[in-house]
């Protein structure tokens, strides 16, 4: 398995500046080939350390959270990560070495390690390999539930937690850190698979907002009207309600890790 990050650099002169990103009233599709060092930010706190921000808030479209990729330096990290403490965490790491400390207690994680971090909680976190450090990071404020006791945290990999297949098939599954029916847990972020020639048999339409970046492997994606090419290091940004689908294409797996908001009632304020 392999986790795709961004490509940084810079192409050269020889390139032309026609390009694949899309930004619609439905959905967002950002290819890889423009998540470049020019476009990277700083991090209060961090040493070492840029960042893609790839998906924020934004009134009108998707407004649940927000998505980095990050980039730490041999030795650098920080000890003040998160500077919302209503904020929760998902962390996935692509490569490199990650010394993850919550709550005063410490994991060592690798390439696909996985790590959920409550709100409120005290972490921090280094780099104690030689080679860059590069993870994603999913944040998004949390919303307690009256009577249902707020979620805590966990440390595991995907190499450690099995792919749920979709009823009738092998071609289609997701790896789910948290169970769906766990109402402590308002989001989810998950990695979906399709076996070569796999697909999602209908076009879905529903409420959660999603952040897909891949992984690896190659698809064809249909987002709202549009059907996009997409490979490793893309990103795709989907409002609520865009209809989307998926043929996998290509001799490998197609994964992309998935964000989606669940298990609370809709606020009806404006």
């Amino acid at each position: 398995m392999t986790y795709a990050f961004p490509p940084g650099g810079l192409p050269g002169q020889d390139v032309m500046p026609d390009g694949k990103a899309v930004f619609t009233t439905a959905y967002a599709f950002i290819p890889a080939n423009t998540m470049r060092d020019i476009v990277t930010s700083y991090l209060p706190g961090w040493t070492g350390t840029r960042v893609w921000i790839i998906a924020r808030p934004l009134s009108g479209f998707a407004e649940t959270f927000a998505q980095y990729a990050v980039e730490v330096a041999a030795g650098g990290g920080t000890d003040r990560p998160e500077p919302d403490q209503g904020a929760q965490a998902t962390i996935l790491v692509a490569s490199g070495q990650m010394r993850l400390t919550i709550d005063g207690t410490s994991y060592d994680l690798l390439a696909g390690g996985y790590a959920y971090i409550p709100a409120g909680s005290t972490w921090a976190l280094t780099n104690p390999g030689d080679a860059p450090l590069q993870f994603h990071w999913i944040r998004k404020r949390y919303e307690p539930a009256a009577g249902i006791e707020r979620p805590t945290a966990f440390v595991t990999s995907d190499q450690d937690t099995p792919v749920n297949w979709m009823p009738g098939t092998d071609k289609w599954g997701t790896t789910r850190f948290v169970d769906p029916s766990d109402l402590r847990h308002d989001m989810h972020m998950n990695i979906v698979t399709f076996r070569p020639g796999g697909l999602i048999p209908f076009a879905e339409t529903h409420v959660m907002e999603h952040g897909l970046y891949v992984l690896q492997g190659t698809a064809r994606y249909l987002l709202n009207t549009d059907w996009v090419e997409v490979g490793p290091g893309d990103f795709m940004w989907l409002r609520a309600f865009c209809p989307q689908a998926c043929v996998a294409t290509g001799t490998e797996d197609f994964r992309y890790l998935l964000y989606k908001d669940v298990n609370r009632h809709v606020s009806l304020a404006l």
